[in-house]
């Protein structure tokens, strides 16, 4: 492994040779990467991509099927059976051996397939969403798949291109580029030819560079050309893609298991010795007691739980692509049930992603129709990448004006928008004046602007006049409106030669407020997770007051919003206590994002992370579960384990409810049988104790346990009751404990009245008569086993109140009908069973009816002392 001054060497290492890349002029740079001005001929960059590799960082290669066959036998449960048929094996007791290696098998099969389909399922989307640039290759400029860019390629960068590798710029005309998924900084950086630093200060990174571009990156407005240093690994954004895809920590599905494993073991390593001492010493047989310890070692252990899980999370996955919902990591789905806090952004999930225009006023508030006009001649007749707010504008005054106040208008010049003065102003001649109308950001509008017009009245700016005007500006904000700024100023020049020296003394017309709105169908989502208790809390890193309004009409309550600035001075026990009670984090970076949702993990929350940004994709790995949808980048949608078709909070809401079900069904499995095995083993203790010969032989005790394993293995697809999808579910290893030692004794009573029924009333009490014995007790075992799982698997009143799945009624007719097969058959020999005496059945179906009525009553004997079930 690199160790951390290896890992700091190589990012020096790349750094500076971008730089010193960077510090060639053109000429020189050509003939370094060997190209030329119209590009490389097909056949060099053939040769370059087999020499370079394609254009991916690791993070968009898959997963090779061997190492996802392997990574399937990665499971506490696994282990266990494993390590019971390394000891089986090793004593030749190959029949068990068999089974626990069939089961073993069975499970990874069934999970390596689901991951597989899953991963299947991601590629094929993206796929279909296949990014192209545009690479000039001997003198043709033409669009190809991203991936096979190559180092020296010419590519042309416009407005939206994302930038295909890390590259340097030869030519460029108002080039503005996000660089947030690299430097976190949410400021667009306009780009030069000239980098406006000094390339020969060492503590210049090249990502400060202003002539260098870098992959993940994108184009927000103008233009340029740039020829490709370096692609794929060797980017900065390959490493980035290395942190964020990195191995997801420990989530509450993984905790669960692990606790539930370490339980299982530990009782197993107390019974095993305490049963094998007892038979060795009682029968004076060690061979056969230890054969049979291990029998009851395996009767133990839930066998069939890793694929009760894995077939458990496939029947989830499958329903819920059903739901337009890929499943990346099938645990996700447990996680999604036991999530109890949804971490989501604002933009698309809980609004509309879509700008509409709502008002138009004066300074003092009132609506205008000037101001629309002027904003609508800034618009159209702007020629650098008009914006939503631009599109809205323009939509509007199309839809609801039909005549124009002026006769005639020209463009004669424009000064472009630039994310320094965040304005933008284009001048026209209208009916024979020069106007020149600004439009910007409310705060650098006011400060260019000296008076204002109100009334078709020019008035001087005092302060009070700033004053309302802020006020209007605050109260179009709270109604979730985001406002910009329109001024004139008229007949500046004579001629048409305009700067930002112009921008000055300029006349405030008044204000345009936008709305993203707020999802019809979030309210009705947010209204069921909040009733399913999920608290949702929205990230985003938009203005605060806006996001404070969106999230009261969806029905979010925001008491109080915490900045990013204020989590960076937050200490980690603030941040504990602020996280409760918070709903809505604003102007937030990815790291601050990031460190929310750890916060809330470690106040012992299960939390789920919506997002679909470049920069939310360490907040994703973070999570418990992680969400984005199709159209997010490819390392985004890398770093999450479930994938929407649909940004919708209706599409989580039902995940959640699978993963509710599934937990359920789960939990169904793991606690009847761990109870029923445990009973069956403290039975096996009494009968050890007492009795003259085994009360079952291992054979016989690992064919009962088979029958009833493979009939639960419907469970999966039974009904869940209504109030167990109320609230999100927890692993809880105190439950399991408690209900074993409730439950499980019931068996045992009922055990101990068919041993005494044998032995007393079918005379079935020495060495010769011990068959009848074990063939009497594996009929009232495996019939009692199986249907206390009817009892067991609802709080509510069996067979009449909740019903069971036809597939689990039907699975647990054959489980009991093939156990009387075996009985009542010659088979019966093959296992050394006997043929049971006629009035036997009379005493069975009398045990069986007062066991289910005894395990009804303490049922709800536990239901009231404890207010919990599965």
């Amino acid at each position: 492994m690199m160790n951390k001054k290896a890992i700091e060497m190589k990012k020096i290492t790349k750094d500076q040779e971008l730089r010193k890349l960077a510090m060639l002029s053109e000429r020189e740079l050509m003939m370094e990467l060997r190209t030329s001005g119209k590009g490389l001929s097909e056949e060099d960059a053939k040769h370059r991509l087999e020499e370079y590799g394609t254009n991916e960082v690791s993070a968009q290669k898959p997963t090779p099927a061997i190492i996802m066959f392997l990574e399937a036998f990665k499971d506490p449960f696994v282990y266990v059976l494993a390590l019971l048929m390394i000891v089986s094996a090793a004593t030749q007791d190959f029949e068990a051996a068999i089974v626990m290696g069939l089961m073993i098998l069975a499970s990874v099969v069934i999970s390596f397939i689901q991951e597989y389909r899953s991963q299947k399922a991601s590629l094929n989307l993206k796929e279909l969403i296949e990014n192209t640039a545009a690479v000039t290759r001997e003198g043709v400029t033409k669009e190809i798949p991203m991936d096979e860019v190559v180092p020296g390629d010419i590519v042309t960068l416009a407005t939206g291109d994302m930038i295909p590798a890390d590259a340097v710029l030869f030519w460029t005309k108002d080039l503005f580029i996000n660089q947030s998924s690299l430097t976190g900084e949410s400021m667009p950086v306009e780009k030069f030819v000239e980098a406006g630093v000094d390339k020969e200060q060492d503590s210049i990174s090249a990502l400060d560079m202003q002539d260098l571009v870098f992959m993940g990156t994108d184009v927000l407005s103008g233009q340029g050309k740039a020829i490709i240093l370096k692609t794929g690994q060797n980017t900065f954004f390959g490493d980035i893609a290395k942190n964020a895809t990195k191995q997801r920590g420990k989530t509450s599905f993984d905790i669960g298991l692990t606790k539930v494993s370490k339980f299982l073991l530990r009782m197993v390593m107390v019974l095993f010795p305490i049963v094998f001492l007892i038979n060795g010493i009682t029968k004076g047989d060690w061979g056969s007691a230890f054969f049979f310890a291990i029998a009851v070692a395996v009767g133990l252990t839930p066998e069939m739980l890793p694929m009760i899980v894995t077939s458990n999370l496939a029947k989830g996955a499958l329903s819920l692509s059903k739901h337009k919902v890929i499943v990346k990591e099938l645990p996700s789905i447990q996680n999604l049930g036991s999530m109890d806090v949804l971490c989501t952004d604002k933009t698309g999930t809980i609004t509309e992603d879509r700008v509409v225009l709502v008002q138009h006023l004066d300074p003092m508030g009132n609506v205008n129709d000037n101001v629309l006009e002027m904003a609508y001649l800034n618009s159209h007749y702007q020629t650098g990448w008009k914006n939503l707010m631009d599109v809205a504008v323009i939509n509007f005054h199309e839809e609801n004006t039909t005549k124009s106040p002026f006769k005639s208008v020209t463009k004669l010049d424009e000064i472009p928008f630039d994310f320094s003065r965040r304005r933008l102003t284009v001048v026209v001649n209208a009916d024979g004046h020069q106007l020149m109308i600004t439009k910007g950001a409310v705060e650098e509008m006011e400060a260019v602007c000296t008076h204002a017009e109100i009334d078709g009245k020019l008035v001087s700016l005092t302060p009070e006049l700033r004053k309302k005007m802020r006020e209007v500006n605050i109260h179009m904000n709270e109604q979730g409106m985001r406002a910009i700024a329109v001024a004139v100023k008229k007949d500046v020049h004579s001629e048409a030669v305009y700067s930002v020296e112009d921008e000055k003394n300029m006349v405030l017309i008044g204000f345009m407020g936008f709305l993203d709105p707020a999802k019809t169908s979030a309210i009705t989502a947010i209204k069921s997770l909040h009733e399913h208790g999920v608290n949702v809390k929205v990230l985003t890193g938009d203005n605060d007051i806006v996001a404070k309004k969106v999230c009261a009409d969806v029905g979010i309550e925001v008491s109080h919003v915490v900045l990013g600035s204020e989590i960076d001075t937050m200490s980690d026990e603030q941040m504990k206590e602020e996280v409760e009670k918070t709903n809505l984090f604003a102007k937030l970076n990815p790291m601050q994002k990031s460190r929310i949702i750890e916060t809330l993990q470690s106040n012992g929350h299960t939390v789920g992370f919506m997002g679909d940004g470049i920069n939310d994709a360490p907040a994703l790995r973070k999570a418990d579960v992680g969400i984005s949808v199709d159209t997010a980048a490819d390392i985004t949608k890398d770093a999450s384990s479930i994938i929407l078709l649909e940004k919708s909070l209706n599409v989580l809401e039902n995940g959640v409810l699978e993963g509710r079900k599934v937990f359920s069904n789960m939990m169904k499995y793991i606690k009847i049988t761990i109870s029923s095995n445990f009973g069956n083993v403290f039975s096996i203790l009494v009968a050890s104790a007492f009795l003259p010969f085994l009360p079952m032989l291992s054979i016989q005790l690992l064919i009962q346990n088979l029958i009833y394993d493979v009939a639960q293995l419907t469970i999966p697809w039974d009904n869940v009751d209504e109030e167990e999808l109320a609230k999100p579910v927890r692993w809880e290893t105190n439950g399991l404990m408690k209900f074993t030692l409730c439950i499980g004794p019931v068996s045992s009573i009922f055990d101990i009245m068919t041993y005494l029924v044998m032995w007393f009333v079918f005379s079935a009490n020495s060495v010769a008569t011990q068959h009848l014995f074990q063939t009497g007790w594996f009929v009232v075992g495996l019939v009692s086993q199986t249907l206390v799982v009817h009892m067991v698997r609802t709080r509510k009143l069996p067979f009449i109140q909740s019903i069971a799945s036809p597939a689990v009624i039907l699975s647990s007719m054959g489980a009991i009908g093939l156990g009387l097969l075996i009985v009542l058959t010659p088979i019966r020999e093959v296992f050394d069973f006997v043929k049971l005496p006629a009035n036997y059945w009379a005493w069975f179906i009398l045990i069986i009816v007062l066991y289910l009525i005894t395990v009804e009553v303490a049922k709800r004997l536990y239901i009231r002392n404890t207010k919990e079930w599965i």
